[in-house]
């Protein structure tokens, strides 16, 4: 059976699932050339479009792009990792705003959302991080859309990235991405995936 037979939206062609899934890897090196104020606003465009839960969009993005910028993130990535931040062109700090409840009356059409999760802290946090994180992966998924390499890492020192980014506690980073153009193919193959008899049950 093909896709239209399951669905009267046609499906996106095989091409351009390659790009964001079957031929997308996790990009260790990238091209010199920098990536434009213009494609960075695109990206974040692209992603802000991402569903959260009541629109409340707690996630925020610093872009380093700068030699003084890389050199306040790269005291805090493992060693590990610093090469692949000196070749990107880009590492993006995805953070979650602590209060990004604050927003709500503008977000959401519910006039006490903002008063709920003010009373309610702990859900607050939950929704913070859950929603900032699922729009990181909406920010990856369109830079790829875009034909950008990307190299998502969680090799870091949060508490130390938080000193140097966000001194007054307000934003928390939650995981770094590096962006830029492809230079050659990644460096290893695709590793295993577990089966859907073994990651999913129809319930």
């Amino acid at each position: 059976m093909s896709t239209t037979e399951l669905h009267p939206v046609e499906a996106l062609d095989d091409a351009a699932l390659a790009r964001l899934f079957t031929d997308a890897r996790t990009h260790a090196a990238f091209g010199p050339a920098p990536l434009p104020t213009a494609m960075l606003q695109r990206l974040y465009q692209l992603a802000s479009l991402g569903p959260t839960s009541q629109n409340c969009q707690p996630a925020r993005f610093v872009f380093v792009a700068t030699e003084a910028g890389r050199e306040r993130l790269l005291p805090h990535v493992a060693a590990g990792n610093v090469p692949k931040v000196q070749s990107a062109p880009v590492t993006v700090i995805v953070a979650r705003d602590t209060r990004f409840y604050e927003h709500m009356p503008t977000l959401w059409h519910v006039a006490e959302a903002r008063a709920k999760f003010e009373r309610q802290p702990a859900l607050a946090r939950e929704t913070a991080v859950r929603n900032a994180s699922l729009s990181g992966a909406y920010l990856l998924m369109a830079a790829r859309a875009l034909g950008l390499a990307c190299g998502p890492m969680s090799g870091f020192d949060a508490a130390g990235v938080n000193r140097s980014f966000f001194p007054d506690g307000r934003w928390e980073v939650d995981f770094l991405i590096n962006l830029g153009w492809p230079a050659g193919p990644a460096p290893r193959a695709r590793g295993p995936r577990l089966a859907f008899e073994q990651a999913c049950v129809l319930a």
